[in-house]
């Protein structure tokens, strides 16, 4: 990123994906007067405590995937949770939040479990789970941990039994590895869905027909915020990031990702977040026909409001 900024004159640059590679990479763009436009890294503090006015962060993050997921399945009914926790500093801090998020509703933790990270068994971790008779079982890790896990569960017919999975950091690709003969039933929070509309139908579309994939959120909203950039530069006559950036902030964003989605003082692109479950085998019509979409999570919702923010850029700090 320094060779690219310092050396090959780029203006901005698009997916940074990893917190901590992000994080570092968003002082290179301030000290260098740069964007930068984060869709693949998941740390709310991003645009938080790391905030700078040289960086939005655009499709999602990890408060909304937790919160986001807890406060609506307890509103749909899921009352009683049990935790499965990756025992390091990340599945900790879900597991707080969570947890507050759900008491906080009405909803009751009854128990919880740390597991070793990473563990390519988790049969005992998800029997206890199913012992304990919560409503939900979350699962506060990510990546093959919660894979692995997801398939324990369905070996064990957990979903068939009655409890839901809450998926905490899931993406529809792996989803798409599992199947819905192992994912059906999983609850979790996504930013957006290829088939939610007809014009994410028609970019998917698009998508589909040069990768041989459907998108996630993270390639919609790469796509999205690329062109709110280009859209800015076009309108100001400006490629400066700074006037480019004040551009994007006055521009509701109403497109094939969102739906007057808006970009706050801190960097953090606010818009409306989704409760999906993963559809069973018999309710699929194909190999992407993966979820179904059961609450919107309003943007005021989904996102930390401005008032708990540590951000240096919020006019009230």
């Amino acid at each position: 990123m320094r060779r690219w900024v310092e050396n090959d004159n780029v203006d901005m640059v698009a997916g940074l994906v990893a917190s901590s590679v992000t994080i570092a990479t968003t002082k290179v763009l301030e000290e260098n007067n740069k964007l930068g436009l984060v869709n693949g890294s998941a740390a709310s503090s991003i645009t938080n405590e790391h905030c700078t006015p040289n960086h939005i962060h655009y499709a999602y993050d990890t408060y909304p995937l937790a919160n986001g997921t807890a406060g609506a399945i307890v509103k749909e009914g899921g009352k009683t949770w049990y935790i499965l926790t990756a025992d390091y500093a990340f599945g900790h801090s879900m597991e707080k939040d969570v947890t507050a998020v759900v008491e906080k509703n009405g909803g009751e933790v009854i128990g919880s479990i740390r597991h070793p990270f990473p563990t390519p068994d988790f049969s005992s971790f998800i029997l206890q789970a199913q012992a304990s008779g919560a409503d939900v079982i979350a699962l506060a890790n990510a990546g093959a941990d919660t894979t692995n896990a997801i398939t324990t569960a369905a070996e064990f017919g957990v979903t068939q039994a009655g409890q839901t999975i809450a998926g905490l950091v899931v993406f529809l690709t792996d989803v798409h590895a599992l199947g819905t003969e192992v994912a059906q039933g999983l609850q979790l929070t996504t930013g957006w869905y290829w088939d939610m509309n007809d014009e994410a139908r028609a970019w998917s579309d698009r998508f589909m027909e040069e990768t041989g994939a459907r998108p996630t959120m993270v390639h919609a909203g790469i796509y999205s915020s690329t062109i709110q950039y280009l859209n800015a530069i076009e309108k100001t006559g400006s490629d400066d990031s700074q006037i480019v950036r004040k551009q994007m902030m006055d521009t509701p964003i109403n497109d094939m990702f969102a739906t007057n989605g808006r970009i706050r003082e801190d960097g953090r692109m606010v818009h409306d977040m989704y409760l999906a479950e993963v559809k069973t085998p018999e309710e699929s019509s194909g190999e992407w026909d993966l979820y179904k979409i059961v609450r919107t999570i309003p943007a005021d919702e989904a996102f930390r409001p401005l008032a708990d923010s540590s951000c240096k850029l919020v006019s009230s700090k």
